[in-house]
């Protein structure tokens, strides 16, 4: 009877595990993410708005945005530059880009200053963050996974290093909790894009340094 129930528990669980990646099929590229489409339409959207061709930009740990045409564009990578130490980087930036990279430095707080001093007057800084999602870590880059923040709370942190806020937004539903719960799941049709705002998994804000 024991060997019976648990043929029959490991058999629901293949196929559960099998209905999951049919219906959550495994993205390899942040491009194909579900859970990033609607923060990545948002960020386009206000980034395409301004004109970049005069303007300068800088990106932390990442160079997703190099390819928009900025008049300047600097990537500032990790550990040469550490979001979370004082600044020594004497250049200012018109646009500062942060994207998925706070929920993974020692002091967040630190962070988001660093990156309103890193932008020039009257700039923007721009914050992407994940809410809920699962733990990613690669260890063996260094990279730990150490926290989340609400919408309120990443918008209250941008305006206490003396951000304006000018967007805020935040995307999610239960099934896209769901769809990452094992591995990061590519768009297709079937997937809703509906906004449940009780269950954020992604969350941005951009703030504007005052004149």
């Amino acid at each position: 009877m024991t060997t019976l129930r648990t043929r029959i528990r490991s058999g629901l669980v293949a196929g559960a595990d099998r209905l999951e990646r049919r219906l959550f099929p495994e993205a390899f590229t942040a491009d194909e993410h579900w859970l990033r489409v609607a923060m990545n339409e948002a960020v386009d959207e206000f980034l395409n708005g301004l004109d970049v061709a005069t303007l300068s930009a800088a990106e932390i740990s990442g160079s997703a945005s190099a390819n928009r045409g900025w008049g300047q564009f600097q990537t500032l990578d990790y550990p040469a530059f550490d979001i979370c130490a004082p600044v020594t980087l004497t250049e200012r930036f018109d646009v500062v880009i942060c994207e998925q990279v706070l929920e993974h430095v020692l002091d967040p707080w630190a962070g988001v200053a660093n990156l309103a001093e890193l932008c020039r007057p009257g700039g923007y800084v721009v914050i992407t963050s994940p809410f809920l999602v699962r733990v990613h870590e690669l260890p063996q880059y260094g990279m730990f996974d150490y926290w989340r923040f609400t919408p309120r709370g990443l918008q209250l942190m941008v305006e206490k290093v003396g951000l304006e806020v000018v967007e805020s937004g935040q995307w999610g539903n239960r099934m896209g909790v769901m769809a990452n719960l094992t591995h990061w799941s590519a768009r297709r049709r079937w997937h809703p894009m509906r906004n449940e705002p009780e269950v954020p998994v992604q969350i941005w804000c951009i703030g504007r340094r005052p004149h």
